[in-house]
């Protein structure tokens, strides 16, 4: 039964676009290197998560034309924005905002996404909601060029750009990450949203929710690369995040993380949203790219941790179409 769920899943995301969701409307897939600095860091450990609900799906597929409708279908799916979002909170998401990419290329998550989810946050009374990512490219021209930036102010967040000021030496206490500078909401925020967007990745083969977390640090991160896995995990670990929400509308299937070619970038229009990041991570992973959890040895470390499950297929999931 479990074999025939994840197949079912895995063509969901495979046939793509938002026809191929209506087989699933309102169906429930019944159940479920260290660096040389070692010391000085601040010690900083929180657990963002939202308490479990066996009434609620644990992940859901949500696939249509508006990027923005399918954010707000995806959280409500999940039990609404008031599950993960309480008055007063301050709210960090975190996109991937590193490239200097347009939206069509696929290398930043859509700007739409963002500025639905941000809107909710303001709708739940949060406090603040501040749009922060650390950018491979020059981060003022990445903000504005991938159009995250202007959604996410018109939607009511604050852009928080990587300057120096903004970061904290921080005590990891990771397996393999010591001390490291870590963007300064990160360690401030109630509740962490993570939506990255799926690509491909010439090292792990694809970049998903958790690569996403490199994006909080600053430092050489080049040196993660040398145990990448291992580093996965341990931010995994200190992020734990409030709610993950995979940008899937475009795909870069290819020659990422950059991309640049249209070529490579396949219009699937689909969200996967859900608390359970290392299952979402897995779930894309094969569906897109066909990788194995031999070659994905981040998920399992990070199951090791009471992270999450890579066995997405046992998972409570929710596809719908809008």
């Amino acid at each position: 039964m479990e074999t025939n769920r994840r197949d079912a899943l895995i063509r969901l995301l495979r046939l793509g676009g938002a026809g191929a969701a209506a087989s699933g409307v309102g169906v429930w897939l019944a159940r479920r290197s260290r660096r040389p600095e070692q010391s000085g860091g601040i010690a900083v450990r929180k657990d963002h998560a939202v308490a479990a609900d066996p009434e609620l799906p644990e992940m859901v597929i949500v696939q249509g034309d508006d990027p923005r409708q399918l954010a707000r279908r995806a959280i409500a799916e999940l039990g609404g924005i008031r599950r993960f979002v309480a008055r007063g909170d301050v709210v960090v998401v975190k996109p991937n905002m590193a490239w200097d990419r347009t939206p069509q290329q696929a290398a930043n998550t859509n700007p739409g996404v963002i500025a639905e989810v941000v809107r909710l946050c303001r709708e739940a009374e949060a406090r603040r909601v501040v749009v922060a990512d650390v950018a491979i490219n020059e981060a003022r021209r990445v903000a504005a060029r991938s159009g995250i930036a202007e959604a996410a102010r018109e939607a009511g967040a604050e852009i928080l750009l990587p300057e120096p000021r903004f970061f904290r030496e921080v005590d990891l206490r990771g397996d393999v990450l010591g001390v490291w500078p870590v963007l300064q909401p990160f360690l401030e925020a109630d509740k962490i949203i993570n939506i990255p967007i799926a690509k491909h990745h010439s090292l792990t083969g694809a970049t998903l929710g958790m690569k996403n977390w490199y994006g909080i640090l600053g430092g050489a991160r080049h040196r993660l690369h040398q145990r990448i896995h291992e580093s996965l995990a341990d931010l995994a670990d200190f992020a734990r995040p409030t709610l993950t929400i995979l940008d899937a509308y475009r795909v870069l299937l290819r020659n990422g993380p950059s991309g640049g070619n249209l070529q490579d970038v396949v219009l699937k229009k689909t969200l996967i949203a859900g608390v359970d990041p290392v299952a979402l991570d897995a779930y894309a992973a094969k569906a897109f790219w066909d990788l194995s959890l031999d070659q994905l040895a981040y998920l399992n470390l990070a199951r090791e941790r009471g992270l999450g499950t890579p066995r997405f297929e046992t998972l409570r999931t929710r596809a719908v179409m809008v």
